[in-house]
């Protein structure tokens, strides 16, 4: 399912907010069958760059649309959609099937294996389509492998912007157990009767 913007990001939790932008691990982000050797960490970037294009682009080789990017995160985080921006004239990706911590996943495996999830894609120039995920299996994600089978006929597949919306847990996993340790009564500083044969004792 994917759902459109048609309303004022200022007033929705949809911008910088919930991106999982800084929660990326950009220095162990992957390609296989990328033209240019590296230039899939440029598709990673803030909410607001997502149509900026005057940079590098992810691209496949030339006649092998098919592309898999390997994406760590630094934290845990629970990712509620994807948006992924594409080239123009048939070079978009049409497909896109996740999978979830995993690695070394090669072309074998994602064509075999079955994914967490996987999206009829549309050609989204301008950045305004997110496919929401089935959340509740996206809630402790590690890593994310995205396989982008075909595009919609062109000779290679281009990517020029992937963004995930969500939460790092991490933090709040930290805050949450020293929460239930101050609220959590200790037994040890609380005798029973039954422990103290029914007198108090007296120091």
């Amino acid at each position: 399912m994917a759902c459109t913007h048609d309303h004022s990001c200022e007033d929705h939790d949809c911008s910088s907010n919930w991106s999982l932008y800084k929660h990326i691990d950009l220095a162990k982000v992957t390609a296989l069958n990328e033209a240019n050797p590296g230039s899939v960490k440029s598709v990673f970037k803030a909410w607001e760059e997502r149509l900026n294009s005057s940079g590098e682009r992810l691209e496949s080789n030339e006649g092998d649309p098919e592309l898999l990017v390997y994406i760590p995160f630094t934290s845990d985080v629970k990712i509620k959609s994807i948006s992924v921006v594409g080239g123009a004239d048939g070079t978009s990706p049409s497909k896109l099937r996740v999978f979830i911590n995993r690695e070394g996943i090669d072309f074998s495996d994602a064509q075999s294996m079955q994914p967490v999830q996987e999206w009829e894609l549309v050609e989204n120039l301008q950045g305004v389509l997110e496919y929401q995920t089935r959340y509740s299996k996206f809630q402790s994600v590690a890593n994310i492998t995205l396989h982008f089978p075909e595009s919609f006929g062109g000779d290679t597949t281009q990517i020029h912007y992937i963004g995930f919306k969500g939460e790092a847990t991490q933090l709040k996993r930290d805050v949450v157990a020293t929460i239930v340790y101050e609220i959590t009564p200790n037994p040890s500083d609380h005798k029973t009767r039954a422990e103290t044969g029914g007198l108090s004792h007296v120091e």
